[in-house]
């Protein structure tokens, strides 16, 4: 056996070495899509209406689009709990589901009150952008535990 068992060995020790670095930079590059898509959607849903939503122009665009008053009022509180929800990362879970189901459905809402009221036209789509980053922190989420798991064995 000899030198064919060491080289063997010797092999698959490089190969483990070389699966370890991929597997840690494949993570870090997720990481950083996950913590840039969900810290871009936490600014956009939690810190701006927590800083803009009883702004004039909040409220005349609530009323462009015929929702009444406690409803922005409402909207606002939601946006800012789920932001916060979705950016701590001891949050887990259902709870975070719950989050990105809701953020989604506020982007296609908003995106179907656009078109009602206004029609289809760029701004339409902006609702649109944030969702494809909801999409891609949700699926880096997902990909970030389940390497965990797998790691944790």
């Amino acid at each position: 056996m000899g030198s064919s068992g060491y080289l063997t060995a010797k092999k698959a020790m490089i190969n483990a070495t070389y699966h370890n670095h991929y597997i840690s930079t494949r993570m870090k590059k997720m990481k950083i899509i996950y913590w840039s898509t969900t810290i871009l959607i936490f600014l956009w849903e939690g810190v701006m209406p927590a800083f803009t939503g009883n702004s004039k122009m909040a409220v005349d665009a609530i009323q462009h689009y015929g929702y009444p008053d406690y409803f922005r009022v409402m909207l606002n509180i939601f946006k800012i709990i789920g932001a916060l929800a979705l950016i701590l990362p001891m949050i887990k879970g259902n709870i975070k589901e719950w989050v990105y189901a809701g953020f989604g459905i506020n982007f296609i809402a908003a995106t179907v009150s656009i078109c009602v009221v206004d029609g289809v036209g760029p701004v339409a789509l902006f609702p649109l952008v944030f969702i494809v980053f909801l999409i891609v922190s949700y699926w880096s989420y997902h990909q970030l535990n389940l390497k965990e798991k797998i790691v944790k064995g």
